[in-house]
């Protein structure tokens, strides 16, 4: 009942705020021909991602290769053909790909590259429906147009200027309109550093810059936690709001304006937060909705980490634990799904880790796929897609069947305990307990996770605590989950262990004495290259003959 009520004031919820939307669009297509039109823009900030000549020469031959597809044009506009898929529009429309235009710095390719633009002025400007105008993706296209101007600029005739100008324009006064009906998180950060970003880049009053600032500082206060986490719980977000935050900060800081007050702060807080979640292949860990990391890209973020230091052992606030000894590091989520927009992309991986040791990864969850459709983004967020103990294949937080919700998490975890020791010998563990199982199937979910000084040996134990006197209308069956990254090898030592190798010769040996330990084919969603096949340890085990497992993790030679 309760959660039928839940999912009904969602529902009620999402409707009214589509609706406010509707209507400030309306009024927005009313009075879209008032705005004013810049003459020219003060500066162009920098774009800290990673360029790709190979990409530019393929654009410059008429050919697209965007998440993952690729799109032949024949040196025609990219937007007067059928889009091969919903993430190569995204990225198509959002204009991220104008970076790599720099790598050729000749007039062609600003030829190229204007003559883009100006097909999308044509066919989309005076649109305002579609993928193109989707908030985030607007957001991103006027970072884009501001960071890239000087090459889609370069030698343009007036017309084409005014063209550009105006659209810009446009485009920031529908950001603001739409402001107040985005729901929080990534989506709403990146739309007040686009705001932030046109009005020290495009001529603004003073109020402008005030107000602009204001709203950062605001966003900075609700979705920065206190330990530099973000309220969606994921950690790539950190990544990718440095990524625009850093050069929004140099752009101030060039034109000798007032910093937002919380931006400096802020960017200095979410540094350790990224440092704790990097692994020790230097990826970040894959965890509510994380996704694959280029190196190149967190690089170009963390040499201007001015905070350094040591990862944090927890961040309280974020709700993760991270034992380290040696070289061998583990990650856990130890926290109850935030509330919000989060809902939405949030996991149901409660108690789940992942561990690392010299240059690899081992231990992962499945992640989440960066091309793939909207299918297989909701399976990455079940339980079973992360390394952590399912019952009776159900998620321990359940999701909304609801596409209008966009499947939102409806009943969530409530409460999750989190005990930390450590012992004389320099042994560091967490014992960990999770109540999503409890209300549906009687049953307390509790872990321990345990690392020695070394980083030599992981025990851990995990234990389905049945409530006194529940009884369940259908057996329960319990599936403990070990998902391995794909460049591990695993072999069968016997009925009852598994050995794990990476690719320079590191080896890891997984016991579990008493149980049965199998090897099953997994996927693997957080591949760079997209969807990959993968390899997963799994302990089958039945509540009515055992509750409780215990396993091993061991260093070879």
């Amino acid at each position: 009942m309760q959660s039928g009520r839940r999912f009904a004031s969602m529902y009620v919820r999402e409707a009214w705020r589509r609706a406010l939307r509707r209507v400030a669009l309306l009024r927005l297509k009313l009075f879209r021909h008032s705005i004013k039109v810049p003459e020219r823009l003060i500066v162009a900030p920098t774009d800290l991602r990673s360029i790709d000549p190979h990409v530019a020469d393929e654009i410059l031959n008429g050919r697209f290769l965007l998440a993952g597809r690729m799109l032949e044009t024949n040196e025609k506009s990219p937007f007067t053909f059928t889009l091969p898929s919903r993430p190569f529009a995204i990225r198509l429309h959002s204009f991220g790909w104008l970076r790599h235009m720099r790598a050729n710095k000749t007039e062609r390719s600003s030829a190229v590259a204007r003559a883009i633009v100006d097909s999308w002025l044509s066919i989309h400007a005076g649109r305002m429906e579609g993928i193109a105008w989707e908030t985030d993706v607007t957001a991103q296209r006027v970072i884009a147009w501001l960071s890239h101007s000087p090459v889609v600029l370069q030698n343009a005739d007036r017309g084409f200027y005014r063209r550009f100008m105006k659209s810009l324009a446009f485009q920031v006064r529908f950001l603001h309109r739409m402001a107040p009906f985005t729901l929080g998180g990534l989506e709403l950060f990146r739309l007040r550093i686009a705001l932030a970003m046109a009005s020290v880049a495009m001529p603004a009053r003073a109020s402008t810059l005030k107000r602009a600032a204001q709203a950062l500082d605001r966003e900075f206060d609700s979705q920065i936690l206190p330990d530099g986490g973000h309220v969606s719980r994921n950690p790539r977000v950190g990544l990718e709001l440095l990524l625009d935050l850093l050069p929004l900060r140099q752009t101030y800081v060039n034109l000798g304006h007032d910093l937002p007050q919380k931006l400096i702060s802020g960017i200095d807080r979410i540094y350790p937060a990224l440092r704790f979640f990097r692994h020790q292949d230097g990826d970040l860990a894959l965890f509510n909705g994380a996704t694959s990391t280029l190196a190149n890209e967190l690089m170009s973020v963390l040499r201007y980490d001015e905070t350094a230091g040591q990862p944090f052992k927890a961040l309280p606030h974020s709700r993760y634990q991270r034992l380290s000894g040696g070289k061998t590091v583990i990650i856990a989520d130890t926290g109850t799904p935030p509330s919000g927009g989060a809902l939405r992309t949030v996991h149901a991986g409660s108690l789940s880790f992942e561990m690392s040791s010299g240059r690899h990864r081992f231990i992962v969850n499945s992640g989440s796929p960066k091309f793939a459709g909207h299918r297989y983004v909701q399976m990455a967020r079940t339980t079973a897609a992360h390394s952590t103990v399912i019952l009776n294949d159900t998620s321990s937080s359940r999701f909304s069947p609801s596409p209008f919700l966009n499947h939102a998490i409806t009943e969530p975890v409530r409460t999750i305990t989190v005990e930390r020791a450590e012992t004389e010998d320099g042994r560091d563990g967490i014992k960990l307990s999770h109540d999503g199982y409890l209300r549906v199937f009687g049953v307390l979910h509790e872990r321990e996770l345990t690392l020695n000084a070394a980083g030599s040996i992981v025990t851990g134990r995990d234990r389905l605590a049945v409530r006194e006197g529940y009884e369940s209308d259908e057996p329960l069956k319990a599936v403990a989950r070990f998902h391995i990254h794909p460049s591990i090898v695993l072999h069968q030592s016997d009925g009852e262990s598994v050995l794990l190798t990476a690719p320079d010769g590191e080896s890891w040996l997984f016991s579990a004495p008493g149980n049965e330990v199998l090897i099953a084919e997994d996927i693997f969603f957080a591949d760079s290259s997209g969807i990959c096949g993968s390899d997963q340890i799994e302990i089958d085990f039945d509540l009515a003959e055992k509750t409780e497992i215990r396993w091993f993790l061991s260093r070879k030679g």
